[in-house]
């Protein structure tokens, strides 16, 4: 997996207007990267910076699955079985199961995007090798800040990505370099699936496609995504937001930020403060909460 280079002009009328936000909302920081590969145009706010991963970090874990599954390593209908000490709190329903309870790997996989079901991310782990197996492979990519400490749901934040590495492992994955066209096409398909969709799908027109994949715990809320606009214009997108314990202004942030890129990128006009979007409620999902 090559790593993402800046090779366009970085949008700075976007940058200075998402840092104006921020200075009205201090106790709210945003990290970002959005990038339009196409025309190489990007925006970067702290995109290098070591962020609290929440459920994003199961993006990458996602692309190494796919990859075993190429590599021949790992069967879609292996069955893996849920030990107790891999049941996690917080999202996701398999939790409320039996032990010893059998899913296939590719359910498995499903379980931890769509839904992000956090024991299914801890059984991945578990068959992908383990933790420190999974950062080595982080790290050969070319990710200079995803790491996997704890297993999920980590609500201390000790598990890392950044916004840059999350925008190369969805930049790459779209342009199928990080697996086959196969299981590029069935990842994607996952990720459209997330139901989780009141961060940066709020910013969205009507007929765009996202790919994308929500974290969320009381310190940082986030979403990392791959969007194509109705015109045909793509672009990826990766941001967390570092705020009080359940800031709701986060999210708005999130959704303000993202109707300001995604009118610019489609080369539509510039968003207005004053957009009905920006004010749109926060959706609550109990068990699948990020």
């Amino acid at each position: 997996m090559t790593q993402l280079t800046q090779k366009g002009q970085e949008l700075t009328a976007i940058k200075d207007q998402i840092q104006e936000w921020s200075a009205a909302q201090p106790e709210l920081t945003p990290y970002l990267f959005f990038l339009n590969p196409d025309s190489g145009e990007y925006v970067t706010i702290g995109g290098d910076q070591t962020v609290s991963a929440a459920s994003v970090i199961k993006v990458p874990i996602l692309i190494a699955f796919f990859q075993d599954v190429d590599a021949g390593t790992l069967k879609l209908n292996e069955q893996l079985t849920m030990s107790k000490d891999l049941i996690a709190t917080e999202s996701g329903e398999m939790q409320y199961l039996p032990v010893g309870t059998q899913f296939s790997a590719l359910e498995t996989a499903e379980k931890m995007i769509i839904i992000s079901d956090n024991t299914a991310t801890n059984m991945l782990i578990k068959r992908l090798g383990g933790a420190e197996k999974l950062n080595e492979r982080f790290r050969s990519w070319g990710l200079q800040n995803t790491v996997i400490h704890n297993p999920l749901p980590d609500l201390d934040g000790t598990n890392t990505v950044s916004p840059q590495d999350m925008a190369q492992v969805m930049l790459q994955l779209g342009e199928g370099k990080s697996m086959s066209a196969t299981s590029r096409d069935r990842a994607l398909g996952i990720m459209r699936q997330t139901v989780t969709d009141t961060l940066l799908p709020q910013g969205l027109d009507e007929g765009a496609d996202i790919a994308h994949k929500t974290g969320d715990i009381g310190s940082v809320v986030g979403d990392v995504g791959l969007i194509e606009t109705p015109n045909g214009q793509r672009y990826v997108a990766a941001i967390l937001v570092q705020r009080p314990h359940n800031d709701p202004r986060a999210q708005e942030l999130i959704r303000r930020i993202s109707r300001l890129t995604y009118q610019t990128f489609s080369q539509e006009d510039s968003v207005s403060p004053n957009d009905p979007v920006l004010s749109s409620p926060d959706v609550t999902q109990p068990v699948f909460r990020d």
